[in-house]
């Protein structure tokens, strides 16, 4: 079945609606989305191996979090992948100075960036079902035109959810969680490392470690929300 008809079908029997709103026709309707104030900037991540840190929204607006809790969480809206990555993509056509990795400077990715999304364990990936990380890539990928290195960076260790600690609490249990998996795939490339939220930035600062440690000329954290 063509994939368009099967959109088709699948939005008739499935009709989708605003989660803020209600309104029947998409996940965040237009009106709604005017309600997120999108940065046009970016910050350095003060971290030893991340060297930037973008962010499209700030995690205390109630729109974002009920956004993140549908995507994470069940009923798991698999495709809010799109609506997060449509925001992020505008946050990067609000910059006044683009990024290396932007499509309009980076022709044929001749600075080797490449995306690595935040990877989950095996059995919270089984319980979702998806990478929210991964399908966030999948997006932006496109716009981007740049590629997605799946299944290098991986998560060994089954760690408690990082929102139930703080603090000090969040880095000892992020710690030593990732390794990476055949070591050329990163070699001298500048890595986009992708995730939903950033909170203290143990999670990303570990996975960069890691890359780094692997061979990664640089790592860049791009998230959708900003605690």
């Amino acid at each position: 079945m063509p994939s368009k008809l099967k959109e088709f079908i699948l939005d008739l029997l499935f009709p989708k609606f605003c989660l803020n709103c209600r309104k029947e026709g998409t996940y965040l309707c237009v009106d709604c989305a005017e309600l997120l104030e999108i940065t046009g900037f970016h910050q350095p991540a003060h971290l030893a191996s991340l060297a930037d840190l973008y962010f499209a929204v700030n995690y205390q607006n109630p729109l974002v979090q009920n956004l993140i809790k549908n995507f994470k969480y069940e009923p798991f809206v698999k495709e809010l992948s799109q609506t997060i990555a449509s925001l992020i993509i505008k946050h990067f056509q609000l910059m006044d100075n683009r990024p290396a990795f932007h499509p309009a400077i980076n022709v044929n990715n001749q600075a080797n960036f490449a995306f690595i999304p935040v990877p989950l364990h095996r059995s919270r990936l089984k319980w979702r079902g998806f990478n929210q990380a991964e399908e966030i890539c999948k997006n932006l990928a496109e716009f981007f035109q740049l590629p997605v290195i799946n299944h290098c960076l991986i998560r060994i260790k089954k760690t408690s959810p990082q929102t139930e600690l703080t603090g000090s609490a969040r880095k000892e249990n992020i710690k030593n969680a990732f390794s990476v998996k055949n070591k050329e795939l990163i070699k001298n490339k500048n890595i986009i490392l992708v995730d939903d939220v950033y909170t203290t930035g143990a999670t990303l600062q570990e996975c960069s470690r890691v890359l780094k440690q692997a061979g990664a000329q640089k790592v860049i954290g791009l998230v959708f929300a900003r605690d």
